[in-house]
């Protein structure tokens, strides 16, 4: 996938090299959602980033100015009611310092044009309730579903 790169901000696909940059980014993001999870896991999603046969893409938006500032995740999966693939938008996250900077736009942006090229009809994802200032930028550029999530914690992580 091409690199999208406008007004200094480069938004492109994660890379071995990024490890150093990507994991503040995604401890911020752990932390703003009071979210714990271990090293294992963490490690783990590292790994599925970079590997090729994992269906788990990554990309970082780095700022001439600030280094990267935002991340995000996604995963195309099958549906059934479709032919082509949803993808799922897992995590989005904007340094602090960077919000409100279109950041987190463009990094959406960027999922719906590698979710296009990769087939999928639809891209979605989840926000807390509570994240007002993120569901401004959603409503804006998607349709909100109306769907409510439910879920039962099995005992694997």
């Amino acid at each position: 996938m091409a690199s999208s790169h406008s007004s200094g901000l480069n938004i492109r696909p994660v890379c071995s090299d990024d490890h150093a940059i990507w994991l503040p980014l995604w401890t911020g993001y752990l932390t703003f959602y009071k979210a714990s999870i271990s090293d294992e896991i963490t490690q783990t999603t590292w790994k599925r980033l970079l590997d090729n046969d994992e269906p788990v893409h990554g990309a970082l938006a780095c700022d001439d100015a600030h280094g990267a500032v935002g991340l995000v995740h996604y995963l195309p999966h099958r549906s059934t009611w479709t032919i082509g693939h949803y993808c799922y938008l897992q995590d989005l996250f904007v340094a602090e310092g960077s919000r409100g900077r279109g950041v987190g736009r463009r990094l959406i942006e960027h999922v719906y044009q590698d979710a296009d090229r990769m087939g999928c009809s639809r891209v979605y994802w989840l926000t807390h309730e509570t994240n007002q200032a993120a569901m401004q930028l959603y409503g804006r550029i998607a349709e909100r579903s109306g769907f409510l999530q439910y879920r039962k914690m099995l005992g694997n992580t």
